[in-house]
């Protein structure tokens, strides 16, 4: 089994690019951030001709999540419990059989000490007390998305130059590690805990030129699905596109029969 999460940056610009790499890459569950199509607008026909089922929340210009997959989603929930009222659309979730999955798209927090900065801490910390109520009920957890952090220095192309800034500060790390600690694991750190990959690269100063990059993009995995965790990585060809997304899809492969 295959599970992805991509923030695409537009869907409209980059449904091209979603539709060959489904098609290519094959994955069973698909998370999307940053979608920015009114929920109107989002590309339901061209998807399902895909072979892909949809569950998303949008706006126009700013944010949006989607969750795609090739079975019917269950349970759908299309915001934040504890935000229920927040314009922001950052949040979807849906079980998949004995599986709940998890897409979030998490504040950027535009810098340290910032009105935006407050929002997305206090927006994990939300993260965090719905995943800790969901782990209760369900054993299987997947939580996906771009979270706007990377959790440690190797995941800093230059920690010295970021040291401090919006990212990678001490209490955007910490809020993370919170959420981990509720029994969920980075699954491309447990797999590959030594390899320097990034996620995100600016579109300035030929940053993905330079491998300039960041990883804040991230599959967590509860517990008990950590044994059927058997390889993920990044894939950089998206990134390589023409008119790309800033950020590349992170693809996680599982063992099938562990999710029964």
């Amino acid at each position: 089994m295959k599970v992805a999460t991509w923030n695409v940056n537009s869907l409209r610009v980059r449904l091209p690019q979603l539709l060959d790499w489904l098609e290519r890459a094959a994955p069973d569950i698909v998370g999307l951030q940053e979608t920015k199509v009114a929920d109107e607008e989002f590309p339901v026909a061209q998807l399902a001709a895909a072979g892909y089922r949809a569950v998303f929340v949008g706006q126009r210009t700013y944010n949006g999540v989607a969750l795609l997959s090739r079975e019917p989603p269950g349970a759908p929930l299309l915001a934040l419990p504890g935000r229920l009222q927040d314009e922001q659309k950052r949040f979807v979730a849906a079980r998949f059989g004995a599986l709940d999955v998890v897409c979030a798209y998490v504040p950027n927090g535009s810098e340290v000490g910032s009105d935006k900065y407050a929002y997305k801490l206090g927006w994990l910390e939300d993260l965090r007390r719905y995943l800790q109520a969901l782990l209760r009920e369900s054993p299987k957890v997947l939580v996906m998305g771009d979270f706007n952090i990377a959790p440690a220095d190797i995941d800093v192309h230059d920690p010295v130059a970021w040291q401090g800034q919006v990212l990678v500060s001490d209490p955007e790390r910490a809020a993370l590690a919170g959420i981990m600690a509720l029994g969920l694991h980075d699954t491309f750190r447990h797999l590959n805990p030594d390899l320097r990959a990034f996620t995100w690269w600016d579109y300035r100063a030929a940053a993905f030129r330079r491998d300039h990059g960041l990883r804040i993009d991230h599959i967590l995995a509860s517990t008990p699905l950590l044994g059927a965790c058997r390889a993920c990585r990044v894939e950089l060809d998206l990134r390589r596109a023409e008119r790309p997304s800033d950020h590349a899809p992170v693809l996680l492969e599982l063992d099938a029969a562990a999710l029964a």
